[in-house]
């Protein structure tokens, strides 16, 4: 029997992908932008996301400013609201939890869910239930999206991305071979470009051709991620829909664009020092401390200065992190040069759990900044972010993020809604906000 000939739904999983999720969440929020061509990312200068409408004139993420410009004068750009972006997100997971409890939120405008068995409490089939999701996303939040549903979770993403903006798409088993056919290996999720490589020097170009390789060759040629792909394109569910909040992470990064670019060297240093303490917030809220350090400065020209660091012990404490910042910073820091972004990552993680403390430690000190940092957290998520701050940073609030014609501020910035200030947010869901 052909391994593609499925006639059933032993599984039914769908994935939702929104259509230009940044440009059309600022269309919903602003109705006199529908229909025309809206980029974000003004702060930055590059291009963030762009609407289809900009997209069809030739803009593309990535692309600087200027030359969206060129290619699409009359462009409607804007600065990158995260925040208002992050509201629409939750809704949008919060809808679709009203439709199936198994819902896993994939990144900040994709999701997998389970619709397996709910055809009986729907009375209907699954494509009825996906059209109601999408129509429902539509309705109250003003934006489009695209759906995939299919027996894996590899197939519905594939789905997802075959007919967009706005396309649903339904891929039963026995009609698998009919949409991976001209799929190209390298657009399946989970194949990079050194994999399609690969295995184009066996002739297999397609998905369509990866996935009726037998079982045999896969073993043979391929490790465990990628004979995981051959079994979910072939219609056979490996990959479960994870309801649970991600708790862990490999590594955290947090950058800083601002403009307009500076040689200042403490100014930069205090971009950094600001890199630091975001990431070493969010690696204490995981319980994670780092091993390795790695910050990078990006000059005006968009070259890339970095380092890596090993530390002596695993630790999420900026206090015990900038002289390991201090000494990184001399190393890569070039005078006459502007620049325009910094980055720190902290990697290497491991849970404060597992952390083996040596000899030459101090309990007493390690205590001591548990406490302390302890407090900060407490009156950071009382009194908002950067409540308590590190000397080091402070010149990031004598000074704007961005200024000149880069300095317009985001929507959610400027208008609060009653009992906000300009620290603290009320994480509000977005409703029904389609005029």
């Amino acid at each position: 029997m052909n391994p593609l000939t499925i006639h059933s739904w032993p599984r039914a999983i769908l994935h939702v992908d929104a259509d230009a999720f940044f440009a059309s969440c600022e269309q919903a929020i602003h109705p006199e932008f529908k229909g025309k061509p809206v980029i974000t990312g003004k702060e930055r200068g590059i291009v963030a996301a762009a609407s289809y409408e900009a997209r069809n004139r030739g803009v593309k993420r990535g692309m600087r400013l200027f030359d969206a410009k060129k290619v699409c004068p009359d462009a409607v750009i804007l600065p990158s609201d995260y925040e208002s972006y992050s509201l629409f997100s939750l809704r949008m997971f919060e809808i679709l939890r009203r439709f199936s409890p198994d819902v896993e939120e994939y990144s900040i405008d994709e999701a997998f869910v389970d619709l397996t068995g709910l055809r009986r409490s729907f009375h209907g089939p699954y494509e009825m239930i996906a059209k109601q999701m999408q129509e429902a996303i539509e309705m109250e939040l003003g934006i489009t999206v695209s759906v995939g549903v299919s027996l894996s979770k590899v197939l519905a993403k594939a789905g997802s991305k075959h007919r967009k903006p706005h396309g649903l798409t339904i891929i039963p088993g026995r009609d698998i071979h009919l949409y991976i056919a001209e799929l190209p290996v390298e657009k399946v999720w989970g194949i990079g470009s050194n994999t399609a490589a690969f295995l184009g020097k066996f002739g297999i170009i397609t998905a369509l051709q990866f996935a009726r390789k037998d079982e045999q060759f896969i073993k043979k040629h391929l490790s465990k991620p990628y004979q995981e792909i051959w079994h979910e394109l072939n219609g056979r569910s490996v990959y479960a829909v994870t309801t649970e909040s991600k708790c862990s992470y490999q590594s955290i990064s947090k950058t800083k664009t601002f403009t307009p670019p500076s040689c200042d060297k403490t100014f930069i240093f205090a971009q950094l020092s600001k890199n630091l303490e975001n990431a070493c917030i969010k690696a204490r809220r995981y319980r994670l401390a780092a091993a390795r350090l790695v910050l990078f400065l990006r000059t005006q020209e968009f070259r890339d200065t970095g380092v890596e660091i090993k530390l002596s012990s695993p630790s999420a404490y900026p206090s015990d992190l900038f002289g390991f910042l201090k000494e990184g910073f001399k190393q890569i820091y070039r005078s006459p040069d502007l620049y325009r972004q910094t980055g720190v990552v902290l990697a290497g993680l491991v849970h404060e759990d597992g952390i083996q403390q040596t000899l030459f430690d101090n309990p007493a000190r390690i205590e001591k900044m548990a406490r302390i940092y302890g407090a900060v957290d407490q009156l950071s998520e009382k009194f908002g972010k950067y409540t308590v701050h590190h000397a080091a940073s402070l010149p990031t609030k004598l000074q704007a993020q961005h200024e000149g014609e880069r300095g317009d501020v985001p929507h959610r910035a400027t208008e609060l809604f009653r009992g906000e200030n300009k620290r603290q947010r009320l994480g509000l869901p977005v409703l029904n906000i389609k005029i």
